[in-house]
């Protein structure tokens, strides 16, 4: 009987210290809050529309790699929809602007990727006329965006998704066609990490900032006040090269600081005339 009695008293401790490890790793029980943002701009034209319908999430909850799981499979995929009235225009977002795109609860766990669908209604304006865009169908049914980053319960993130405008629009020699070939890439920005800054005079607009460094090279342009800022960097040395109209000469700015969970700020760089 007493050994029948302490089988049981083992038995009673390992389901309470079950229970108590999984209660650890997320107490609350609670989902992860995120919210999606669209940041970046082009400058190269007077406005650039991008019609986004919606963006598809795909978690994973085990935390476990699962490479091997059929991206197609419906299951395993959470669907978005942008609410907006109209196409966004990607010139707007400079300076820390951005784009809300929808918010939306997830269980704890791994954010593996996502896929951002376009619809298509995609043009510029440039020199007051409108051109518009050709945008593969491929496109059209999401464009894949590695993340890999951990979300926990009953915390709120933003999801940051970067389009690199500068490297995305394509004119395809004689032909007149302009092409949308969208380069993206997406972070959490739970605490950021990066660069900002402010490039003067104003007169040398429209001024596209590059940031190079630690295998990474990244593009966005000044606001109306001359303001940028890039986050989701690594932590580590940076360039930053200032391409300014043709009246202002180009400038490189080397050994820019980037520590981790902090967002450096450059001294403001005045570009000298041509």
């Amino acid at each position: 009987m007493k050994n029948i009695f302490s089988y049981l008293l083992i038995a009673c401790w390992a389901v309470f210290s079950m229970s108590c490890s999984s209660d650890d790793e997320n107490p609350s029980g609670e989902s992860a809050r995120v919210n999606i943002l669209l940041v970046d701009a082009p400058a190269s034209y007077d406005e650039v529309w991008v019609e986004v319908l919606a963006v598809r999430v795909k978690i994973d909850e085990d935390g476990i790699e699962d490479d091997d799981i059929d991206d197609d499979d419906e299951s395993s995929w959470v669907e978005i929809i942008y609410d907006g009235s109209q196409p966004i225009n990607l010139l707007e977002l400079t300076g820390g602007t951005s784009e809300h795109l929808g918010t939306e609860n997830f269980p704890e766990g791994e954010i593996d990727q996502i896929r951002l669908i376009l619809g298509e209604n995609n043009y510029v304006i440039k020199d007051g006329q409108r051109f518009d865009m050709k945008t593969p169908s491929a496109q059209q049914s999401g464009l894949k965006i590695k993340v890999d980053e951990y979300i926990e319960g009953g915390m709120s993130y933003d999801l940051v998704i970067d389009f690199d405008a500068a490297k995305s629009i394509v004119e395809a020699g004689n032909s007149g066609q302009i092409i949308l070939k969208p380069v993206l890439r997406a972070y959490l920005d739970e605490v950021s990490t990066g660069i900002m800054g402010q490039v003067l005079p104003l007169e040398a607009q429209p001024v596209q900032v590059t940031v190079e460094g630690e295998g990474e090279s990244m593009n966005t342009y000044v606001d109306a006040n001359g303001n940028y800022k890039i986050t989701g960097l690594d932590e580590g040395v940076y360039k930053i090269t200032f391409t300014p109209n043709d009246s202002y000469e180009i400038v490189m700015v080397e050994g820019i600081i980037v520590e981790d969970e902090m967002v450096t700020t450059v001294t403001s760089q005045v570009l000298p005339e041509n």
